[in-house]
């Protein structure tokens, strides 16, 4: 794993790795309890799986136990750069940087065409989720998202501990898993892509018309998303206004008219774009909780049309 460090000309006490219990802190408690893993969605459990091949097991156990203690002040991103403090046995912060290697603009451009072939990538990735077979866009590029060798991480610590990774590393390496979870975008910003540019890059391939309006309405951005054409042609029919005498009328041809109801393809989709809302106070996971009951309500819609 490559690894840098500032060098000094002397040799002195604080060359020696701590040994003493850290300081308390009060810095970003991970959420996973002793017991359970790290990684509660796939890819960020796919994270871990990743670091814990290419990573000593013991400075791991270490770095676990000050994730969970909240030794870790901060994490900042700054492109594919995570800058972050944690608190040891001394009194000032350690300084931890960790950085992932990025992927070419060439390759990335293979990517994004595999994501932008299949509606559903888009859709998922809009809704905050990553698609299960997201890794064989990268596969299609001969890349992987996920770190595959030591030589794909860059990291540094201020602390006096030669070894690489150090347990401060470790527990920032932790944590990351959990920010993951939560926004998958960070992963391909650690890679090269912001969010912001991948999603104008699908919206670009999948819009199929050049100068697409960037401003463009929710509907319209999730219409072409899901592989709909814009018809020029289109009749929307008389106002609410002009019909509003007819309203509860039933039209003519609605005999004629047959619906499928299925599951859609990204349960709670509209409240994975918006986010966890500031007023829930509850120690339990909203989205996780809203996608339960989207999940059944759409069951519980099926089975009602099966039963008519």
């Amino acid at each position: 794993m490559a690894f840098k460090r500032r060098r000094r000309s002397y040799w002195s006490w604080d060359d020696y790795p701590e040994h003493s219990s850290p300081l308390p802190a009060d810095g970003i408690k991970a959420q996973t309890r002793a017991g359970q893993n790290f990684g509660k969605t796939w890819w960020g459990g796919k994270w871990i799986v990743a670091l814990e091949r290419l990573v000593n097991p013991g400075r791991l156990q270490r770095g676990r136990s000050y994730a969970r203690r909240g030794q870790v002040l901060n994490i900042d991103f700054s492109g594919s750069r995570i800058d972050s403090r944690v608190q040891g046995s001394r009194r000032d912060p350690y300084e931890v940087s960790i950085e992932i290697k990025s992927i070419d603009d060439k390759r990335w451009s293979k990517v994004v065409d595999v994501m932008a072939s299949q509606a559903i990538f888009a859709a998922k990735l809009l809704a905050g989720e990553m698609p299960q077979d997201i890794e064989d866009a990268f596969g299609s590029a001969r890349v992987s998202l996920f770190p595959e060798r030591a030589a794909d991480l860059l990291t540094e610590c201020s602390c006096p501990d030669y070894a690489n990774p150090c347990k401060h590393i470790s527990a920032v390496y932790y944590l990351l898993g959990e920010r993951f979870d939560s926004d998958p975008f960070l992963l391909f910003q650690l890679r090269g892509r912001s969010k912001d540019q991948i999603i104008a890059e699908l919206r670009a391939r999948r819009g199929g018309v050049e100068g697409f309006d960037q401003q463009a309405g929710p509907e319209k951005e999730q219409a072409l998303f899901e592989g709909a054409e814009a018809d020029p042609d289109y009749d929307a029919g008389p106002s609410l206004e002009e019909s509003v005498d007819r309203f509860w009328e039933m039209g003519t041809d609605t005999e004629s008219m047959q619906f499928t109801i299925t599951r859609p393809p990204v349960d709670a989709a509209p409240v994975k774009r918006l986010g966890q809302p500031p007023f829930w106070k509850s120690e339990r996971d909203f989205i996780s909780d809203m996608e339960s009951l989207y999940r059944a309500i759409s069951e519980a819609a099926i089975k009602t049309a099966l039963e008519e």
